[in-house]
Formats: structure tokens, C-alpha cells, sequence
């Protein structure tokens, strides 16, 4: 039998060649037994055998062609399981040795059981899916807690009690993990990925001691560039049971990988290739032809519509300001979260998404409980996940809908006389503005105004217009994006909260139960620069392919056209918006000297605890012919607008001076 093996490696070597020679330009590729055909022919003991050749996934870079995740050759520690001891006890023992042995060099294994891994056990999940399988996967019924789930481990696989607790655990979770992945024959088990040359020797020293331990040469996924959008580019793994059904259709083997989150798995058709087949005739124990049916065909490349440059400063500029406020407002000390957007106005690229706090890539992928339990919840991304109250830059979409309705013009005027009382209910504004129009109303940011014009139109339309421009909304980002919601008697019903009717004016102006992300905030700061044109948001610029040929060009895509009624509609509310702008103060943060007008609107949306307020800001520069439009939001913060004078330097600097 080991010859025959050793024969079937050899045929392996020579298809691996005639693959490289069929495809030129394929530089990394695996080769593996998925299935075994025996095809006897009238000759003795002849048989084919069939291998898949995996296709190198593709690549993904910046705007300027800088890679952000590529592909290298390395070593991963696999465990095959033909020669792994069918004996529990052994298989055990020889769990634990490679376990303790990738520990003890500083390596991460593969451990999806959600368990903590030192007693007493409990479940490091709420997610109702997770848990269910776990349980199902281990028969135990629907209330097993996580020492029921050890226990029956322990039974199952015969764990020997004078184990450690540590130790019991170390073997449930690779036991667990192995049956995820549907470990058999067909199917070897990747332990560990990307091992260096020198664990590579002590493994294969250890060999004796750890049957079933190999080592395979194989394309290793890589994050050159960590801190440029980590949440969006996303991660790839292993093919868990739960998910095959669905996969197998598309045509993946279950020892395939496939991405897990962000643009690794929404681009996951591009990226991923065409696998190949090679089949290799055995006679007589003895290798006699190998052929390659069909070559594999590595995946495109995805270029991004991110500069990382400009990406790294945007992030600064947001860590820096919340740096800023806690040294100098001591209302704001201890604030630490936030999110920017920058978006190409003219069609809605993606030119930067910064959330704080953040990680680096390959925080996560190594350590990935680590950052899940670090201060400030950095797995949220809050620039596209993040749901806030957008506050008073929802009076935009309150204006325009009035405006086009005709419930008003710019010269119509409601009294702000500080309180206003709506049936049993009575609000107030920040100022005694008397006599306003709708301009007016934006600069100063009067609420009488706004909630003059909601008893006007309606719930209804207030929720039509802005999910006419988006907010509310799921906007197609290839990394994935939250909905969240408008305020209504739908989602009162929704969140079980009862609706009133002071609701109404709350919600004209950002508040009561409305949520939105920043990228919804900041597509809306863009629809209004495009008077009411809507652009999808696209983090995806182009594709290549592995021979480095353009193959496809992201063009802008219309997601929706807010039909103006009256020309006047979006001057009007622009206006309000310029001279919004003018009230920042001289030196860095002013946007009085630019040269040209920057058109902003900010807000001061409640937390949902109601004692603190956050600060948030829309807008789009130049005001005549908008550049790039923006959003941010500082939670528990102050004075948003301050970052608008920086993210506009920060912009001509990489962009060459381009606003002006």
C-alpha cells in the first residue's frame, strides 16, 4: 500500500508540472484525492484515480494596484485520515501532541467550539444557530448546557478522565472541529496554516509520535497591507459542514476554502477560480499515464475604490480628533467611537470608511477572541454597521420632501417662538428664531420649523423621502451594509415601543426611533450635490485577471432619482447648507477661506440612554460642483463639523489639489 502511495505522489508531482506548463502564469496551486473512481478495464488491477487541481484564489489591491491581500507559498499542518489511529484513546493522544506542539512555537489551530476552554465550561455564544448545531451535532437536547456538551464529548470520543480540564478541552474543540469540516478519507483536515520552515522539521521528526500529522505545501492567503479597512476586506476559511449542501451546488469540495466575511465573500465568485481535474492510470501497482483534463484557472484580482494613503489619514484624522475632544472638553473625556465616509460625489466610490476603534487584520486572524473582547466592541464597523440617530442632518430629507411636495416654498414662514405644542405634546427649539423660511431653517437648525412642516406632511412621507434617499435602507455595499430604520408606527410595532403622536415632530428631526448608518448619512449628503440622483455605493473599482488584464470596470450604478416637482427644491435647501458652513471658527478647522463654499449639515442626535447627545455631519464640497461628499459621527462628542476642514486638506493632499 505505500508503494502504491508513493506512486500516486509522484503521478501527483508530474500533474502538478503539466498544469503549470498548460496554464501559464499559475504560481501557487494544491493538488488533492476528492474522490476515488475505480475504472477497471479489461487489462488487470487498472484503475483511474481523479484529482482536483485548486485554483489560486485572486487577489485584492487598492486604487493604485498596492496589494492589500495575496497569495505565497508556505507549509500548513494537515492531518490525513487513512493513516490518523482509528483507536479514540491513540487518536487522543496524538491530538494533544500536535495541539501542544503548535502552542508551545506560537502557532493558531483551528477551534470553532464555542467554549471556554478552562472549567466550568460555559458557551462563549448567544447566537440560537451556533448553539443549535453544536447541540444537534452531538445529540443532546435543546437545553444541554456547555458541561452536557463536555460530558458527551468525553463519552464519545473515549477522553480519558485523567486529563486536565484544559486538556479535555483542547481535544473536544479539534474533535469538533474535525467533524464541522467532515473529516474522512476524502476530506484531510488543514490544523494550521503557514508554519515556518523550522516547525516544518520538528513535525516531521515527530512523526512516530503523531500518525495522520503531515505536512502539505500549499498557496497561503496573506494580508500584506493589516490596517486599511479590515473589517470590509474580510477573511477566508474552511467549509463547514452546515454550509456544503448549499456550496456543493456551486461546485466546491468540502476541503475547498471559501470567504467568510467582506469583500472575501462578496466578491467570492471573482476571487475564487475554476478548479481543474488531472487524472492519473494506475496498473498493477504502478503509475503508466497521467493527464490533465482540464487546467485550473486562478481567480481575478479585485481592485478597490480605496487609496490606502488617504484611507490610513482618514483614519487618523477621526482617532485624533476623539484624542482632541477628551484633552479639551472634559465633557467629552473617555469618548473613543466613531466613524468618517468619504465617497466620490459624482458617483459614490467608497474613497474611505474609518470606524473607531479598529483593529489590524491580522489581530483577528490570529488572535481573533483577543479583539472580540477588547474595549469598545472594534468588530462593529461603525461606518457601515454603526446605527445612530442622524439628528438635525435629517432635517434635509424633512426639507426636501416638503419642498417637492409642495407643502411649501422657499419663501413660506412658520413663528419660532421657542415651544411648540402639538396636541398633549409640547417640544421646544434651541433658539427664538420668529418668523423663518426653509433656508433659514437648515442654517440655524431651527426645530419649530421642522416640526411645523412635519404635522404638514405626514408620517408617511417623512419615511417615502428618506428611503428615497437611502436612509433606512440596505445600499448593496459589496462588503455588506445594516438597514436599520425610520421612525413610524411600523417600526414603533416592530421594536414593541408605542407610537404617539408628538412622535411625528421627533422624528422630522432625526430622532425618536429612526437609526441610520454613517454611509447612509453620507449617500444622502451625496444624493442632495447630485440634485436628487442616488448612486449605489461600491467599494469594487475594477477586476483583472491572473495575467493581469483588465477584464471589467465597475460603472456607476443609479440606485434611485428623487423626481424634482420644483427647480427650487434643492437650491433651497444648499443654501441652507452653505451658510451652515460659515459658522465654524477661524484657523484650522474654517471653512470660510477656502475659496470656494462647502455646503454641511450637523447634528446632535440623543444616545439612546438619553442623557448624552453625539455629534454628527453631512455635507459635500465644493458646494457648486461637489468632489467628494461626506458623513461623520462622534459618539457622546462634539462639534463633528471640525472634521470637515481636515478631511479636505487631507484629500487635496492625495489627490493633487483636485477641490477647488
Amino acid at each position: 500500500m505505500n508503494a502504491i502511495t508513493e506512486k500516486i505522489r509522484a503521478a501527483l508531482i508530474i500533474c502538478g508540472v503539466l498544469t503549470i506548463s498548460a496554464g501559464a502564469g499559475i504560481k501557487l496551486m494544491k493538488l488533492q484525492i476528492v474522490d476515488q473512481e475505480v475504472r477497471m478495464t479489461d487489462k488487470t488491477n487498472v484503475y483511474t484515480e481523479e484529482q482536483t487541481l485548486h485554483a489560486t484564489r485572486g487577489e485584492i489591491k487598492d486604487v493604485r494596484g498596492v496589494p492589500i491581500v495575496e497569495n505565497k507559498l508556505g507549509f500548513n499542518v494537515i492531518i490525513q485520515k487513512s493513516t490518523f489511529p482509528e483507536d479514540n484513546r491513540k487518536a487522543n493522544e496524538v491530538i494533544l501532541k500536535i495541539a501542544d506542539f503548535l502552542t508551545r512555537e506560537g502557532y493558531r489551530y483551528y477551534d470553532s467550539l464555542p467554549m471556554t476552554t478552562e472549567a466550568p465550561f460555559e458557551f462563549t455564544t448567544e447566537d440560537e444557530d451556533e448553539l443549535s448545531y453544536l447541540k444537534s451535532s452531538l445529540g443532546v437536547n435543546v437545553y444541554a448546557t456547555a458541561e452536557n456538551c463536555m460530558d458527551k464529548f468525553i463519552v464519545d470520543y473515549d477522553i480519558d478522565e485523567s486529563y486536565s480540564d484544559a486538556e479535555k478541552r483542547i481535544i473536544a474543540g479539534l474533535r469538533y472541529e474535525m467533524k464541522r469540516r467532515d473529516f474522512s478519507l476524502s476530506n484531510i483536515f488543514t490544523l494550521c496554516e503557514d508554519i515556518d520552515i523550522s516547525a516544518v522539521t520538528k513535525i516531521k521528526e515527530m512523526g512516530p509520535e503523531i500518525p495522520g500529522v503531515e505536512i502539505l505545501e500549499d498557496a497561503i492567503r496573506t494580508n500584506p497591507v493589516v490596517d486599511v479597512i479590515p473589517h470590509e476586506i474580510g477573511t477566508v476559511g474552511p467549509i463547514y459542514a452546515e454550509e456544503y449542501e448549499e456550496l456543493r451546488n456551486k461546485g466546491y469540495f468540502m476541503n475547498d476554502y471559501v470567504g467568510k466575511s467582506g469583500i472575501e465573500k462578496g466578491m467570492e465568485d471573482v476571487l475564487r477560480g475554476k478548479n481543474g481535474t488531472c487524472e492519473i492510470t494506475v496498473q498493477n501497482n504502478g503509475v503508466i499515464s497521467s493527464e490533465v483534463t482540464e487546467p485550473a484557472v486562478p481567480g481575478n484580482t479585485v481592485h478597490l475604490t480605496i487609496d490606502s494613503g488617504f484611507q490610513r489619514d482618514v483614519q487618523k484624522i477621526l482617532e485624533d480628533f476623539m484624542v482632541w475632544l477628551n484633552e479639551n472638553d472634559e465633557e467629552c473625556f473617555g469618548i473613543s467611537k466613531g466613524a468618517i465616509v468619504v465617497l466620490d460625489a459624482k458617483d459614490n466610490d467608497v474613497l474611505a470608511l474609518a470606524t473607531a476603534p479598529t483593529y489590524r487584520l491580522d489581530d483577528y486572524i490570529e488572535n481573533y477572541s483577543e479583539v472580540l473582547n477588547r474595549e469598545g466592541t472594534p468588530l462593529v464597523d461603525r461606518a457601515t454597521d454603526g446605527i445612530y440617530r442622524p439628528g438635525s442632518t435629517f432635517k434635509t430629507v424633512t426639507a426636501t420632501a416638503g419642498l417637492n411636495e409642495g407643502v411649501v416654498t422657499p419663501n413660506t414662514t412658520f413663528y419660532c417662538n421657542t415651544d411648540y405644542q402639538f396636541y398633549e405634546t409640547v417640544v421646544r427649539c434651541t433658539g427664538w428664531h420668529q418668523d423663518i423660511a426653509a433656508s433659514e431653517a437648515i442654517r440655524v437648525s431651527c426645530n419649530v420649523y421642522f416640526y411645523e412642516l412635519s404635522r404638514l406632511l405626514g408620517i408617511d412621507k417623512i419615511i417615502e423621502y428618506a428611503h428615497l434617499y437611502g436612509l433606512g435602507t440596505h445600499l448593496g455595499l459589496e462588503s455588506g451594509d445594516s438597514e436599520g430604520y425610520i421612525a413610524g408606527p411600523e417600526t414603533s410595532a416592530m421594536l414593541g415601543v408605542e407610537w404617539y403622536s408628538g412622535g411625528l415632530l421627533q422624528a422630522a428631526i432625526g430622532q425618536e426611533e429612526t437609526r441610520v448608518t454613517p454611509l447612509q448619512m453620507a449617500v444622502a449628503a451625496s444624493t442632495i450635490a447630485n440634485r436628487g440622483v442616488r448612486y449605489k455605493p461600491h467599494l469594487v473599482d475594477s477586476i483583472y485577471d491572473y495575467k493581469g488584464n483588465k477584464v471589467d470596470d465597475v460603472p456607476p450604478e443609479v440606485a434611485e432619482t428623487i423626481k424634482t416637482n420644483y427647480d427650487y427644491v434643492y437650491p433651497t435647501i444648499i443654501s441652507g447648507m452653505i451658510g451652515a458652513s460659515h459658522n465654524t471658527p477661524e484657523g484650522e478647522f474654517s471653512l470660510n477661506d477656502l475659496g470656494y463654499d462647502v455646503a454641511i449639515k450637523t447634528g446632535t442626535p440623543q444616545t439612546t440612554s438619553n442623557d448624552r447627545t453625539s455629534t454628527a455631519v453631512i455635507g459635500f464640497a465644493p458646494a457648486d460642483d461637489p468632489v467628494i461628499a461626506f458623513s461623520a459621527i462622534i459618539e457622546d462628542g462634539k462639534n463633528s463639523k471640525y472634521l470637515v476642514r481636515k478631511l479636505i486638506d487631507c484629500y487635496n493632499r492625495h489627490y493633487g489639489n483636485t477641490i477647488s
